[in-house]
């Protein structure tokens, strides 16, 4: 583990991976944004401690802490879009969800963006394939569940208010149509909403890594954050984010508890 990139080894046959619970922005970029909170306003907030008790299952986990403003490590780092035709956001993103520019002058360039990669980006995913690797040597089937969330209202990039629970198999191509049923199941019986390969497909983590007929099974989850965080009518930087409450969430994790139990389960049979 160094300082930014946190690496739990597990022994169960699954990955949890957290490419934006990370607020971190490195002292010398910044000067370079608009103001510390938009650097931060889209983190997948408190993220790491809703599946903190995944450790405790056997999951192994990979987080960076660094904000996914400085560089999304869900991502094509080709710059592809993942969405074409659809609004989104860029490797080094250069606005918030919201569409607020992010920077005070110009972006970054095509040099500072390839040293962002070798020094944030592929380190983390060389930790994610090591794991991977690691576990499917070991169990000869593994699941990676890519462990996201984002505010449930955020009229430029989708209508409406989100689903409680937001699953992406890349359409069915990154994992076993069974696996994702039985996700599907859980979030079902929790009466909370919930849509398979709706808004959210799966990123690129989800894209690349899930190669079902070699046993590497990769599904996202995205939640909208009024499942486990109160979201503010209005967002300041008073009031966003708000403390982590588990008690509030609770309800939530019971039933992400199920859903991480049921991935172990799949890669077990």
């Amino acid at each position: 583990m160094t300082d930014w990139l946190e690496v739990h080894r597990g022994e169960a046959p699954l990955v949890i991976g957290m490419p934006h619970s990370g607020s971190d922005v490195p002292p010398e970029l910044e000067d370079r944004y608009v103001s510390p909170w938009l650097a931060r306003k889209d983190t997948d907030w408190w993220i790491d401690k809703v599946y903190a008790f995944a450790r405790e299952l056997g999951a192994t986990t990979v987080r960076t802490r660094i904000s996914r403003s400085v560089i999304d490590c869900n991502r094509d780092p080709s710059g592809a879009s993942l969405y074409p035709g659809m609004t989104t956001t860029e490797l080094c993103p250069t606005s918030t969800f919201e569409g607020e520019a992010l920077y005070r002058g110009d972006p970054p360039d095509t040099d500072e963006i390839a040293r962002r990669t070798a020094i944030w980006f592929a380190p983390y995913h060389a930790a994610v394939a090591g794991e991977l690797q690691r576990l499917k040597a070991r169990h000869g089937r593994v699941v990676l569940y890519d462990a996201h969330s984002i505010r449930s209202r955020v009229s430029r990039l989708f209508e409406g208010e989100l689903p409680q629970f937001n699953i992406g198999s890349n359409s069915g191509r990154a994992c076993d149509p069974a696996l994702a049923a039985r996700v599907s199941e859980i979030c079902a019986a929790s009466g909370r909403t919930h849509v398979l390969d709706g808004r959210f497909k799966g990123g690129w983590t989800t894209r690349h890594y899930g190669r079902p007929a070699e046993d590497v099974h990769a599904i996202q989850m995205e939640l909208a954050f009024r499942g486990y965080h109160r979201e503010p009518e209005v967002m300041t930087p008073d009031t966003w984010p708000g403390p982590y409450d588990p008690t509030y969430a609770a309800p939530i994790v019971a039933s992400l508890t199920d859903i991480v139990k049921a991935c172990i389960a799949f890669a077990r049979t």
